[in-house]
């Protein structure tokens, strides 16, 4: 999967998700969600390597690009390939590292299904009411990974939910903070 803005490579390792390419469905991400606001925090949720936040920080650099990851070793290789790239408007975090009172003004994620659908929806609301109000967040799940009820499960816990688009098995959702304030506890 070719990125454009990723002409020098990203460097990566094993113990990583999807270390040996990006991952279709990132790479489906990265060519159809809307570009980053111009400026403000924008969040890649399970960053591993960094494909999606070394791209949004180059396509934004007034942007602070916050890249999480329960995995150290993932956010080391962000680190890196932020350093490779010259981006000073990247932060390699855990969620524990992420100021409580931050505000995103917008979410770009893969998020980690293979955790198990409670975990996943447990993870995703703590980070969407974290969303500024009417900030959007763009989320890519295969279709038979239950892209489709994720985003009817997203819509009735009060972040409307649309279908952006459909591309190679994929579906990039597109999920509204329209409450605009913390819905559930972001933890």
């Amino acid at each position: 999967m070719r990125v454009p803005e990723l002409d020098r490579g990203l460097v990566t390792d094993s113990g990583v998700f999807s270390n040996d390419r990006i991952d279709p469905g990132t790479g489906v991400l990265l060519r159809v969600a809307p570009p980053p606001p111009p400026k403000g925090n924008v969040l890649d949720l399970g960053c591993g390597y960094g494909p999606i936040a070394v791209t949004l920080a180059l396509r934004a650099p007034d942007v602070t690009v916050w890249g999480v990851d329960v995995n150290r070793r993932a956010l080391g290789l962000l680190k890196q390939n932020a350093e490779r790239y010259a981006l000073a408007n990247v932060v390699a975090a855990t969620s524990e590292e992420v100021p409580s009172d931050l505000r995103f003004d917008a979410i770009y994620s893969n998020p980690p299904v293979r955790v198990g659908k409670e975990a996943m929806r447990s993870l995703l609301l703590g980070w969407l009411a974290r969303l500024v109000p009417s900030g959007h967040a763009y989320l890519v799940v295969k279709r038979n990974l239950g892209a489709d009820s994720l985003a009817e499960w997203l819509t009735g816990q009060g972040f409307p939910t649309t279908r952006l688009r459909s591309k190679q098995g994929y579906r990039v959702l597109d999920t509204e903070n329209a409450a605009g304030g913390n819905v559930h506890d972001a933890s």
